[in-house]
């Protein structure tokens, strides 16, 4: 034991060496030399507190002993403490065992130093009566004598026994240590009291502190924070989150006081705990914004506590959002737009104070000005088109939750598995969305509010005016009531999801059936997905020059990719998922999209690859249906694109086999692009791939075809209300039901001066 207590401890890596080594045997570390410490007068020093330094020893200190009987002024810190303690000093018997991951912490220790978890109220109620226990066992109170209680806040006066005196010397420390330095109010650092201006930025030292410094060491001791409030001011340094009505919405605020994540799971066990705490909050603030005097410092604390009182969950979820676009956060983006938030508001003043990043966030600004500042080209995307959209919207899945969730069930009751090789799923049910014809039947007012609610306008005017890429043909747009209509739907990454059941049921895939479904058939079948996905994008490569080879492992990463995007709710998709939503959908799927990423200012920034189409190619041709679905593709979004209800032509095209029945709606859906080019097919494998007349050849066996009087090859889509799912037709007439009862106000009141002209 002798020879254990005699060994010096590293001030690095507190490896424990022999007295005769003058080097550390682990990190040849030099070992500290006693020199003289400096020393206070005799008469500021306590018995108990001159008692307690004779236990703590460590080597190269005692050589040396002070004068007097001084005790020290500047005390090592607790990483200079002894690992091994005298014998008549208690240990175990005082320290508290970890519950996770049963770590030995000191008594004054409010959570865990090795995996900084939170200390159980039995063990602090068990901490405090031990040592009430052991004050007095070893040493009587007075009558005038406090005892000293550890969850208060408050360390008793230094005429008591303390259990360790470490812990004493370092709070000294730390409290000497803020008396002794200046913080400079335009980079916050901290000088030297002898200092005149700052030694980082030059600027000078206030008048304020030299003339009234700071007396932050010369309070009392019985108003001096306690080790827990220590580890608190820790936490808060590292950074205040604003917390939001248990909604766990956090925004950074900087030098502002706020709430911790601990302290959110433990509030304060006393009065005198917030106080305190309340005060280290004040001293945060005046460090971070340079407030010199008092009056200041309180009436800046009051302005932000008012601030983030009159805020609400909406103002959080928008502060949230900005600090979102700085950091590259797409999804407090998107909590801010799910949540129903304005994209066009801009921050006000108090907003821009209670950020605190003068840098970063100005008065004025918006989310597309911040990301126009830090160049997010992704958010770009999708808040220029959000900006622009100010109608509320209001489809029919959202008019009756009750025919909506019947609906649902329906999909996924009609979805089964195939046995054999192919163990894809498919739907048995083929169900085509149209808008009904009864809207031509509304006023014109009535009818411009119905497609302001349920069509996407900037995706309807971007594929017909920026670049014709839908309803580019007069004759099928006109003559032959084939104009498309992009519906409106979420702008997640869901999109491509929620267009194909729009384009087919007129839903959302609001419980991800369809995702989960697009999952479990790419990774039961991904054999074959995956040759005709490796073969494919090696010819694409080769189409456009890039003439290069990947090794095996890195084919299969890239597929173990498309495989978890799959599997994510709210991830983006890509081609692959088209031609495997085909394969479930047991038809046709024709993108109509722009052929080039764009950014926010028109650059072209590369190629999209989404426009084609996607036939079922590992299914029988028997086993299929030949009706098509539409969507639409424009900067990382899909849209269902749909029909109006028209009836049924018998002289529409050439070579076409048309049902005659008038209950049944033909639209007619290009197959070329307004440059008359044949669009491409996807996913063909060798002996599939070939000229373009080879290509039109396959397309008029999975599709009906047929050639109009104008020379376009077009499909036909096929779908009759009759035949149509009775929960789809029911829902459909409930949403327009609400458009009927509308009343065109401006038209009556025409009418009506109308009228009183006539009488005049």
């Amino acid at each position: 034991m002798t020879e254990l207590v005699a060994k010096w401890a590293c001030e690095y890596c507190t490896y424990e060496n022999w007295p005769s080594a003058i080097k550390c045997t682990m990190c040849r570390a030099q070992r500290p030399s006693g020199g003289a410490i400096i020393t206070e007068e005799p008469f500021k020093s306590s018995p108990a507190l001159d008692a307690s330094l004779h236990q703590w020893d460590p080597a190269g200190l005692s050589n040396s002993p002070t004068q007097g009987g001084s005790s020290l002024l500047i005390c090592p810190d607790s990483s200079a403490r002894p690992r091994v303690r005298i014998a008549d000093v208690p240990e175990t018997s005082s320290k508290w065992s970890c519950h996770m991951c049963t770590y030995l912490n000191w008594p004054r220790a409010i959570r865990c130093t090795q995996c900084l978890c939170q200390r159980q109220q039995a063990q602090q109620q068990h901490a405090q009566h031990s040592t009430h226990q052991g004050h007095h066992t070893q040493q009587p109170h007075s009558p005038t004598e406090s005892p000293q209680t550890s969850g208060s806040g408050c360390r008793s006066s230094l005429t008591a026994t303390t259990t360790d005196p470490c812990e004493e010397y370092n709070d000294r420390n730390r409290l000497n240590t803020h008396a002794q330095h200046w913080t400079c109010t335009a980079c916050t650092y901290e000088n030297w009291p002898k200092a005149l201006k700052c030694v980082v930025c030059d600027h000078p030292r206030p008048n304020s502190l030299l003339a009234e410094p700071i007396e932050l060491a010369s309070e009392p001791e019985s108003q001096q924070p306690s080790s827990k409030l220590n580890e608190q001011d820790r936490d808060n340094r590292r950074g205040v989150v604003g917390h939001v009505g248990g909604q766990g919405v956090g925004v950074v605020v900087g030098g502002v006081g706020g709430c911790s994540s601990s302290q959110r799971r433990s509030p304060p066990t006393s009065k005198r705990e917030s106080e305190v705490n309340m005060d280290f909050q004040r001293i945060e603030l005046a460090s971070g914004a340079g407030i010199g005097s008092k009056e200041e410092l309180e009436v800046d604390f009051k302005k932000l506590k008012q601030i983030k009182n009159r805020m609400r969950r909406t103002d959080w979820l928008f502060l949230n959002a900005c600090v979102g676009v700085v950091e590259g956060d797409l999804a407090a983006v998107e909590a801010y737009k799910t949540s129903g938030g304005d994209i066009a508001r801009q921050l006000t003043s108090d907003e821009v104070r209670l950020l605190n990043r003068p840098s970063a966030f100005d008065d004025g600004f918006t989310l597309v000005h911040l990301a126009i500042r830090f160049q997010r080209q992704d958010m770009l995307a999708v808040l220029l088109t959000e900006v622009s959209q100010q109608a509320a919207k209001c489809i029919p899945a959202m008019v009756c939750p009750e025919l909506t969730e019947q609906i649902r069930r329906e999909v996924a009751a009609s979805l089964h598995q195939r046995k054999g090789d192919f163990t894809c799923y498919f739907l048995t049910d083929l169900v085509t969305f149209t808008l009904p014809a009864d809207i031509e039947d509304l006023p014109p007012a009535v009818q411009e509010k119905l497609f302001d609610e349920v069509l996407d306008r900037d995706v309807q005017k971007e594929l017909e005016e920026e670049s014709p890429i839908i309803n580019w043909s007069l004759e099928l747009g006109t003559r032959l009531d084939s104009r498309l209509y992009a519906l409106w739907n979420r702008t997640a990454g869901d999109c491509l999801l929620d267009s194909v059941l729009q384009a087919t049921w007129g839903i959302y895939d609001k419980d991800s059936v369809l995702r989960k479904t697009l999952h479990d058939s790419l990774h039961d079948c991904s054999h074959w997905f995956y040759t005709r996905w490796k073969e494919w994008e090696s010819w694409y490569s080769q189409s456009f020059g890039l003439h290069f080879s990947l090794r095996e492992e890195q084919w299969q990463e890239d597929w173990a990719f498309i495989l978890s995007l799959a599997s994510q709710p709210g991830s983006s998709l890509e081609q692959t998922h088209i031609f495997v939503l085909a394969h479930i959908l047991r038809r046709p799927i024709i993108v109509y999209g722009v052929k080039y990423y764009k950014s926010f200012r028109g650059e072209t920034l590369g190629y999209t690859r989404f426009q084609g189409v996607y036939l079922p190619l590992l299914w029988e041709q028997s086993f299929c249906w030949k009706s098509p679905i539409a969507l639409g593709y424009t900067r990382g979004h899909f849209s269902a694109l749909v029909a109006m209800e028209n009836d049924g032509f018998d002289n529409r095209g050439a070579g076409a086999n048309l049902n005659t029945d008038d209950d049944v709606t033909v639209t007619f859906l290009p197959l070329v692009d307004s440059e008359r080019k044949l669009l491409h097919i996807h996913f063909l494998s060798a002996q599939e791939m070939g000229n373009e007349e080879q290509q039109e050849k396959l397309l008029r066996e999975w599709l009906d075809c047929c050639v109009t009087e104008g020379g376009v090859l077009v499909a036909l889509q096929k779908s009759s209300r009759r035949r149509n799912h009775p929960l789809v037709t029911q829902m459909v007439e409930k949403w327009l039901d609400g458009y009927r009862q509308i009343r065109p106000c401006a038209s009556l009141s025409d009418g009506e001066e109308e009228e009183d002209d006539d009488d005049e």
